[in-house]
């Protein structure tokens, strides 16, 4: 079993910045692909960034040079940084990871971009 809590939503206005972590509950370092996902009121979850160990990263077409996804393995703990927010960025963010066969999610944390 692994936990995942993310922290660090809010409320922002339209073109602020906002920083969500993620914290598992063992350590990342063995673990290749981490990743965020959003969801909207009314929508599928749908794919945000994600990253490998060695640090290659890749992003939604509609985040993409907006927001940057990052990892302090020694924290055990995934970062969403996102600037120039937009108000159809209003979603819950989730962190993912996949271990084991098996695939985890944290329990999410409110993003609402006011315009």
């Amino acid at each position: 079993q692994v936990q995942l809590v993310e922290s660090g939503g809010g409320l922002v206005q339209a073109g602020g910045s906002l920083r969500l972590s993620c914290v598992a509950s063992r350590s990342i370092s063995s673990i290749n692909f981490m990743g965020w996902y959003r969801q909207a009121p009314g929508k599928q979850r749908e794919f945000v960034a994600g990253i490998s160990n060695g640090g290659s990263t890749n992003y939604a077409h509609s985040v993409k040079g907006r927001f940057t996804i990052s990892r302090d393995n020694a924290k055990n703990t995934v970062y969403l940084q996102m600037d120039s927010l937009k108000s159809e960025d209003t979603a819950v963010y989730y962190c993912n990871l996949a271990v084991g066969g098996a695939v985890y999610w944290g329990q999410g944390t409110q993003v609402t971009v006011s315009s």
